[in-house]
This record gives C-alpha cells, sequence and structure tokens, in this order.
C-alpha cells in the first residue's frame, strides 16, 4: 500500500459515507413526500439510473481528463447535487429530490472506477490486494455514513435536510483529498482507440461470468439493503436501529477487504466468489426466520461479506478480460452492467417491501443467486476444460 492507494482507500470510504446516508435517508424522504408509498425508494433508484446512463459519459471524461481530472468533476456534481437535494426535502418537492438523486448518479459512476484505478497504482503482482485494500476503505463510510444520518437528521425543521448539507461538506472533503492523488499516465488517444471492438472484449466468458456476478451480486445486495430502512420502519423499529443495521451491513461490506485479496490470490477469484454466493445464501435463510433487530444485524451483515467476496472477485476476474488500451471501454461496459441491474433492484425493492413484504422480497432474491451460481459453474467447467486440453 504506497501514498496514493491509501489517499484513494480514504475517497473509496467518503464514497460510501455518501452512498450509505443516501441509501439510509432517500427512502424515508422519498416516503414521506412522494404521491404514493410505492414510489418510496424512486430517490434509491434515481442515483442508480443515473449511474448507468453516466457510463459512456463517464469513459469519456476519464479519457479527456484522466483518473484525478474526471473524478474531481464527479465529486463537483456531487456536491451541487447534494445542495439541490436539501431543497427538495425543504420544498417538498418529490420529483425534483429525484431529478437531483439522478443527476448524482454521474458522481456515482464515476467513483465506480476507484477500484480500477487501485489497480494501476500498484504492481502487476499486487493488484488483488490493491483493489482489495482500496474497497477496504469504505469501513469510513460504514461508520460514518449511518452515524451522519442519525446525528443530521434532526439539524433543521425538516427531517434529513441536514444529512443532504452534510454530504455536500463531504464531496468538498473528498475533492481535497483527492488533489493530492498521483495517477499514472492515461493512455494516449491513439493508444486508447486501438485494441479489440467492445463485442469483441465481452464475448468472452471471463468477462460474461465478471460481469454477470458483479452485476448479480451487487443487484442483490441493493435489492435488500434498500428495502431495509422501509421494511424495519413497517415492522415499527426506530431509525436508530435502521442505522445500526446499515452500519454493520457497511462494515460487512469492507471490513473483509484486508483479507480478501489474499484469500483471491491464494485460492483464486472462482471460489472465493463462491463462499461469497453461500454467504448471500445464508443472509436471506436468517431474514426469513425473523423481523427482530438482530435479525436484521445478522442478515445484512453476511449479505455485506457476501458482497464483498462476489464484487471483489469480479473485479479481480475482469481484470484479465482487457488490455491497457481497452480499459475505458471494458470498464464503461462492466459498470453500465452493474447500474443498469442497481437502477432494476433499487424499484423493485420498493415496490416488493411495500406492496409484498419482507418475505417475499427475499424469496425473490433467490432468482439472482441462482443465476450467478450457474455463471461460477460455467465458468470452472470451461476454464477446466481449457487446462485439460492445453495438458494434453
Amino acid at each position: 500500500m504506497n501514498r496514493n492507494l491509501w489517499l484513494l482507500a480514504i475517497c473509496q470510504g467518503l464514497l460510501l459515507t455518501n452512498n450509505v446516508t443516501f441509501i439510509a435517508i432517500n427512502g424515508l424522504v422519498g416516503l414521506g413526500i412522494a404521491p404514493h408509498g410505492w414510489m418510496a425508494t424512486l430517490p434509491v433508484m434515481g442515483y442508480v439510473v443515473g449511474g448507468a446512463l453516466s457510463t459512456g459519459l463517464v469513459a469519456r471524461t476519464q479519457q479527456r481528463f484522466g483518473r484525478r481530472g474526471s473524478f474531481q468533476i464527479g465529486l463537483a456534481v456531487a456536491f451541487a447535487s447534494a445542495l439541490v437535494c436539501a431543497y427538495a426535502a425543504v420544498s417538498k418537492n418529490f420529483w425534483l429530490l429525484c431529478f437531483a438523486t439522478l443527476i448524482a448518479g454521474y458522481y456515482n459512476a464515476n467513483a465506480g472506477l476507484y477500484r480500477f484505478a487501485a489497480a494501476e497504482l500498484a504492481a502487476p503482482t499486487w493488484r488483488e490486494k490493491a483493489v482489495s485494500m482500496v474497497m477496504a476503505g469504505g469501513l469510513i463510510g460504514a461508520v460514518a455514513g449511518p452515524n451522519l444520518a442519525t446525528v443530521t437528521r434532526d439539524a433543521f425543521a425538516v427531517p434529513f435536510a441536514g444529512a443532504y448539507l452534510a454530504l455536500a461538506a463531504v464531496a468538498l472533503l473528498s475533492m481535497a483529498v483527492m488533489h493530492f492523488i498521483e495517477f499514472p499516465a492515461t493512455p494516449k488517444r491513439n493508444d486508447a482507440a486501438g485494441g479489440r471492438p467492445l463485442r469483441e472484449i465481452v464475448r468472452q466468458p471471463v468477462f460474461i461470468v465478471a460481469a454477470a456476478s458483479g452485476a448479480l451480486g451487487y443487484g442483490v445486495m441493493n435489492l435488500l439493503m434498500a428495502a431495509t430502512p422501509i421494511a424495519m420502519q413497517i415492522c415499527s423499529l426506530p431509525f436508530s436501529d435502521a442505522a445500526l443495521v446499515l452500519e454493520w451491513h457497511v462494515i460487512g461490506m469492507f471490513a473483509p477487504g484486508f483479507f480478501t485479496g489474499h484469500l483471491i490470490r491464494r485460492f483464486g477469484a472462482l471460489p472465493v466468489m463462491g463462499v461469497g454466493l453461500a454467504l448471500n445464501l445464508g443472509c436471506i435463510a436468517v431474514a426469513l426466520s425473523g423481523v427482530e433487530l438482530h435479525h436484521f444485524i445478522v442478515a445484512l451483515c453476511l449479505l455485506g461479506v457476501g458482497w464483498n467476496f462476489l464484487f471483489t472477485g469480479s473485479t479481480t476476474l475482469s481484470l484479465t478480460a482487457y488490455t491497457p488500451e481497452e480499459r475505458d471501454r471494458a470498464q464503461g461496459a462492466l459498470n453500465f452492467c452493474v447500474f443498469a441491474t442497481l437502477a432494476l433492484t433499487s424499484f423493485a425493492s420498493g415496490v416488493l417491501v411495500t406492496t409484498q413484504g419482507w418475505q417475499l422480497l427475499n424469496f425473490g432474491s433467490l432468482v439472482p443467486v441462482a443465476l450467478t451460481g450457474i455463471a461460477l459453474i460455467w465458468l470452472a467447467r470451461k476454464q477446466r476444460s481449457a487446462a485439460e486440453a492445453t495438458a494434453a
């Protein structure tokens, strides 16, 4: 871990402070001002839809302005959109809130490349550990996000308006940290235009499985996490309990970052991702067993660790699917798959939890878990067959 990686880990933590706070409050603010209850998570959905729509633009700004310049543009968008969110909450303008979170999605898509930038800041033999350690910086968000939402909830007469203003300050702090990170030079435009076309890159089995497992693993996590504050409110649990559950969930997401890279290096990406899938199943089993505080804490903690193994593994797996000159195209496609899935699950979580209930939501999450398992088994068999053919 060099100086640049530590600073990038801090930026990752500040990103998660923003994201966890958004998850904790957007659904509740939406529930309070939406025309209909089933629309409550539309502001959460707006954040990830904005990310999906921004992936192409982010790829272009990354090429045009380099890593640091593009990341700083994303942080400026985060600052401005947080201020608009605060105004929307004060004016009780639901559609303005949705628009503001949609614009904030550009920051989300931009910062989604932090993990890839981490691999570029380390020697090739340390890429897995660099990705894992920078993602461990999300522990800052695990503690800061829920507590920030709790402390600032009643800072003003309108609930959570203070939380949005605090997020504007978080964006400014992240801009200051980002200023001191030195990234490798961006490939020249003529080099970046080289390499294989995107359609050839995405047809590789390793890319297909990396994209599918990353997107579906993130989708399951988002499906359950976005619904948790609403489900707990429906179960008459106080917001402080929801903040505690989210804190332990995000700790589960990022604490394994201190050793996930070592596990991947020793056992390989696919076995670690398989363990992540098993942890997702454990989460669903606990969630279906009851709706007391301890059920939510254990289930969401297991969900967080499972997400870490799946997402870190899929990111590491994807690094073998493209060359440096293909970087922006390939990473843009990977991020689009993630954000498109997040958009769908953000909307589905609000609709299902408010109309069908917490249990049906958990049963529904078994579908993407099963699809991820099928993808991992398929790639493992293809790799085994390729190895046997080479040996013969």
